[in-house]
């Protein structure tokens, strides 16, 4: 049986520690793949997820997010009407594409259709022309913004995902690439990855992702296939828990076939809302505690979060205890607001995880005799040993 490591992350998504539990995990036939919950940024289970693959045509997740900020940036318009090229007859015979014809005119509304819904090489070609002037030029941005991501496992080389060296990628970065996507660029997500069909120019081509009509609350993102990266997919789900909506984005690569990546992709996405929850631990702004301060002209700090914190856990995990805080020695001032000053330890089922706590606001110095007595008060307190 395989053992889990669920790493506990604030909504940021930078870990904090980790609880080691004992969940079983389903079994696939994926090279590598990884389960995200979107909301938290905890990776809830992976396997190989570091591991260098080819992308193919989730290269166009990347694609996506550049258009979607320049339509964002108000830079393009989704009813601006551009040309086609001569570079979309460079493109890979029998790859996909939405068969644009140069010298004809799109809008960039049809090309995201095309890009994401009938996964058009060509469009992602026509695209990366109308948002950066070349491909070179939008290719250089891709990387920028990968690097900007913190993907340093990732390079891309093309806007399309056609097999080259310089193409490359893993679960994780793809996982954090989609993630971005979809918090980014909400409305825009679901507007074309959740769309089943598109036609364009009196040829309708399906959604290559298979989940939309088997999961309702299935509502992106991306396919690729290439014969050396096998059938790949990343999907994404929004189900009600409770009083809110719970997103989770499962990675699976490298497939034998397009049966199994939808197969896979399924089982990993229902398993995780199965046994797993996202709970709130605090609120950003939330006063958590207010720890006395030395020399300052204010006894005491707010101290908290500057994002909401939440914790993905197994279904069984406890909170145990009420939550303690440290800090190391004695605060003095000044403090300056949203530095860090003190540590809030939780304990989950026996395990314990160590959260970083902010100033919420600065605490400036005392004049000379305010820090005079505080310092002959602390003397004191430290003698005592109360401090």
């Amino acid at each position: 049986m395989k053992k889990l490591i669920v790493s506990l992350c604030v909504a940021v998504g930078f870990a904090t520690g980790a609880v080691a539990q004992t969940v079983p995990v389903p079994s696939l036939t994926a090279k590598a793949w990884l389960l995200l919950d979107a909301q938290s940024g905890t990776v809830i289970a992976e396997q190989n997820a570091d591991e260098r693959i080819e992308p193919a045509s989730l290269t166009k997740i990347m694609t996506a997010y550049l258009v979607f900020k320049a339509i964002k940036e108000h830079k393009l318009d989704k009813q601006q009407v551009v040309t086609v090229s001569r570079s979309v007859r460079d493109i890979a015979p029998g790859s996909s594409k939405m068969f644009l014809e140069p010298g004809k005119q799109v809008t960039i509304d049809q090309l995201l259709y095309g890009l994401l819904v009938q996964s058009g090489n060509d469009a992602a070609v026509a695209l990366a022309e109308a948002t950066s002037g070349s491909v070179n030029a939008f290719v250089a941005q891709m990387n920028q913004t990968a690097q900007a991501m913190g993907l340093h496992g990732t390079h891309f080389a093309n806007p399309n995902g056609l097999p080259n060296p310089g193409t490359y990628s893993s679960a994780r970065d793809l996982s954090v690439l989609s993630r971005h996507l979809i918090q980014d660029f909400p409305v825009l997500y679901k507007g074309y990855d959740s769309t089943r069909q598109f036609t364009y120019d009196k040829i309708t081509q399906r959604n290559r992702n298979r989940l939309l009509w088997l999961d309702p609350t299935v509502d992106g993102l991306k396919t690729g296939h290439t014969e050396s990266a096998g059938y790949c997919m990343i999907a994404s789900a929004l189900r009600p828990e409770g009083s809110v909506q719970r997103r989770l984005v499962s990675v699976v690569l490298g497939t034998p076939s397009d049966k199994a990546r939808t197969q896979e992709s399924l089982t990993l996405l229902n398993w995780g809302f199965q046994n797993f929850e996202t709970v709130k631990l605090y609120g950003k702004g939330q006063v958590v505690a207010t720890p006395r301060v030395w020399k300052g002209r204010q006894d005491d700090v707010k101290l908290g979060f500057e994002h909401d914190v939440y914790l993905t856990l197994p279904r069984s995990a406890r909170i145990a205890g009420v939550p303690k805080i440290s800090t190391n020695g004695p605060l003095v001032a000044p403090i300056a607001a949203h530095s860090k000053v003190a540590t809030l330890h939780v304990t989950i089922d026996g395990k314990p995880l160590e959260l970083p706590l902010v100033a919420l606001s600065g605490v400036a110095q005392s004049g000379f005799f305010g820090r005079a007595w505080d310092s002959l008060a602390l003397w004191v307190e430290q003698a005592r040993g109360l401090v």
